[in-house]
């Protein structure tokens, strides 16, 4: 089975300040109290470059792993999340995938499938998400550490199928802010808008069950209501008109087979106030905290 076990941390505690392990490249300067590094790792046979950054005055913090849109600025979503790393004790993590290695179904869609055909499961790109965790966690001394995975738009596509077909251990929430597309938890839908064309077995089951007992939250911006750049595909439009409508319907579907096959539900909805399609005004909101789940 894909799904890694969850296990349950203590929160950090905020403590005195100590030093990256592992850093490769220079630092930039940087108006908070920390500095935004360049570093490469060695992910699944893949070399990424990750864009990292760990608040001084905190000697234990929990890992917020930023996943890009399709715009692929990985370092403008870390800056974007500097204050509430500040303010929350996040090392925080950016892991850039370029569009030469990574188009839109290796990328927005896990990999799951191209041009309509499934693809080998070792080859999904959304195994890379549990090694780039222990890779995170090296760099901080402890292979411990809680992880919090936020991905915005095409990020947010992304860990949807990272939750449905791949989930890491050790994440304690993964929040899908305006992603275009969701995964179903439904054999309605093929993969990687559900789970149809996948094996029917108990293993497949298995994996529908614990993405709906997931700790996952869908966070909507209120006016995310626009058509700029969002998937229009058959599957796509099923889902809803635009971003905030498939986001509520996707958790209305989910809650609902839940109740009905009497499985665990853990995800959350949390919608932010006056934020339309923008990865720093959700990172940047007073919801954000709600999002993670405190």
């Amino acid at each position: 089975m894909r799904w890694k076990p969850l296990f349950r941390l203590r929160r950090t505690q905020r403590s005195i300040a100590a030093a990256f392990l592992g850093m490769i490249g220079t630092a930039t300067a940087s108006a908070y109290s920390g500095e935004v590094l360049r570093q490469m790792a060695d992910v699944d046979g893949q070399r990424l470059q990750v864009f990292s950054y760990r608040p001084k005055g905190c000697a234990s913090p929990a890992i917020l792993m930023i996943f890009h849109g399709n715009s692929r600025t990985a370092e403008s979503y870390l800056e974007a999340a500097i204050p509430l790393a500040d303010r929350g004790c996040f090392a925080l993590y950016a892991p850039l995938f370029d569009r030469d290695r990574f188009p839109s179904w290796a990328y927005h869609r896990g990999g799951v499938a191209e041009d309509g055909r499934l693809r080998s499961e070792e080859d999904w790109t959304v195994d890379m998400v549990d090694d780039l965790l222990t890779w995170a966690r090296q760099q901080e001394g402890r292979p411990d550490a809680p992880g919090y995975l936020f991905g915005h738009s095409a990020g947010g596509q992304f860990l949807s199928r990272v939750a449905a077909y791949g989930m890491p251990a050790g994440v304690r929430r993964v929040i899908l802010a305006n992603p275009s597309t969701y995964v179903l938890p439904t054999r309605n839908e093929d993969a990687p808008y559900g789970y149809g064309g996948l094996a029917e077995d108990e293993e497949t089951t298995g994996w529908m069950r614990d993405y709906l007992a997931a700790p996952i939250t869908i966070y909507l911006g209120e006016r995310d209501t626009g058509d700029e750049d969002l998937t229009m595909t058959d599957a796509a439009i099923r889902q809803g008109r635009n971003r905030l409508e498939r986001g509520e319907l996707t958790f209305a579907k989910a809650r609902d087979i839940a109740k009905e096959r009497g499985w665990s539900f853990n995800w959350t909805l949390v919608e932010a106030r006056d934020v339309g399609h923008s990865a720093r005004g959700m990172l940047q909101a007073e919801e954000m905290t709600e999002a993670l789940g405190f």
